[in-house]
């Protein structure tokens, strides 16, 4: 009864069994969409039985938030958004190429791509995509500008607010639209770190100007 209530919860008893299905989840989703994807099919790709699913997740609106924080964390590794050696430049372009990369990767564009195109489900599943990926994201840039504003690398009187503000300049890029017919060409290295050098020094000059850049 515990094993089961610590589950429900969202909190697995089980982790080796807990990835499993959100692996499982993870592909099924990818493949069929929201709607196309039942939990009586991840059982049978996981090979467990359906009861397990709920022992772990309590509908197929948690699965899917959990299967899409893994896919997230499986590419941005969480270590990144807690600092990295270097100015206030360096850590910036480390977390805002990874974000870039992350958000032109294509199963990852799927998910997005599924989430608006699933009319029924669009409003919750918006809810749990935004919760499961740009807030946990926002969340983590937040706590590393607000690091180099105690370091004085940068001014940043309103950490939350200048967390969005970068997010939205590599959410907004436009080679998230190149990739759509042009894949190679967005995801050409030289393209993404001009980009990535670009909007790192306009986020930069905002912030106090290219002196706090060496931290």
């Amino acid at each position: 009864m515990t094993e089961n209530n610590r589950g429900r919860r969202g909190r697995p008893a089980n982790e080796a069994l807990g990835q499993t299905i959100v692996d499982a989840a993870g592909e099924l989703f990818a493949e069929l969409g929201f709607q196309g994807t039942t939990l009586d099919k991840v059982a049978q790709r996981a090979k467990i039985s359906k009861l397990s699913i709920y022992r772990h997740f309590e509908n197929k609106e948690a699965l899917f938030g959990a299967a899409f924080t893994a896919r997230c964390q499986q590419f941005v590794p969480e270590t990144l958004f807690e600092g990295v050696d270097g100015s206030a430049e360096d850590q910036l372009m480390a977390v805002g190429s990874s974000l870039l990369r992350t958000l032109l990767r294509p199963d990852i564009r799927s998910v997005e791509a599924m989430v608006m195109a699933d009319t029924p489900n669009q409003k919750s599943l918006s809810k749990v995509h935004y919760e499961a990926g740009p807030a946990h994201v926002i969340a983590q840039i937040e706590a590393l500008l607000r690091q180099l504003d105690a370091k004085a690398a940068l001014n940043v009187p309103d950490p939350l607010r200048s967390a969005r503000l970068f997010a939205a300049l590599f959410k907004g890029s436009d080679l998230l639209i190149v990739a759509r017919f042009d894949e190679a060409g967005a995801e050409d290295d030289n393209e993404i770190e001009s980009y990535c050098q670009s909007a790192v020094a306009m986020f930069i000059a905002a912030h106090g100007g290219s002196d706090h850049a060496g931290g």
